[in-house]
């Protein structure tokens, strides 16, 4: 892959990360219940989730391309079209719910199970990386390259948690965001809604 293919992979890895939703949320309340180490702990078993998601879509598009191209490009598009509602929702948003104080007793095992849980039980997450990844899944894309596909969707949102953990352990951070909330979604609304529209427009690679 790349290098220029794989930085436009990373960026729109990064904007879904850091779209403001019940991941943000869940690194948010085992923070500020169970310290840095526990939001941490939530971080990273989210990442591992999300890791699982992104490599049964990977392997689910290469098939799709090769022997139902209709279907493949049908997928695409409702994924487009959720992208598209993400973006529509995130612009009609006043401040985040996500970044609400919302303290709770809370534990490291119980923050890794829920942080897999949140991420295998959004489905939606299907549809974000079917639009996603069709810009970068090919035929004839070796395992190497899918793996790298795979392991940047993972890094990325369990780095973005992970330094969201860490800074919301400082007890400023917090309301600095709460107090950006709506241009935070403005902004996330807006790229959301490009990035609909790019999908629509055919494939980077």
């Amino acid at each position: 892959m790349p290098f220029s293919l794989w930085l436009s992979l990373a960026a729109v890895c990064a904007m879904g990360a850091m779209s403001p939703g019940p991941s943000l949320a869940l690194v948010l309340r085992h923070t500020l219940g169970g310290g840095r180490l526990v939001g941490v702990t939530a971080a990273l078993c989210h990442a591992g989730g999300v890791g699982l998601y992104a490599l049964l879509t990977v392997l689910g598009l290469g098939a799709l391309i090769v022997q139902w191209p209709a279907l493949f490009q049908l997928i695409t598009w409702v994924g487009a079209a959720y992208l598209a509602w993400l973006g529509i929702k995130a612009l009609r948003a006043g401040s985040a719910g996500a970044m609400q104080q919302q303290a709770m007793v809370t534990s490291g095992a119980r923050a890794a199970r829920e942080g897999v849980l949140v991420a295998l039980g959004n489905p939606k997450l299907i549809l974000f990386f079917v639009a996603l990844l069709s810009q970068f899944v090919t035929p004839d894309m070796s395992l190497v390259a899918k793996a790298l596909i795979v392991v940047t969707a993972m890094v990325i949102d369990g780095g973005w948690y992970v330094l969201v953990a860490v800074a919301l352990s400082h007890s400023s951070v917090l309301p600095w965001l709460q107090r950006r909330a709506h241009w935070i979604n403005r902004v996330t609304g807006v790229l959301l809604l490009a990035l609909a529209l790019r999908v629509v427009a055919g494939p980077l690679v």
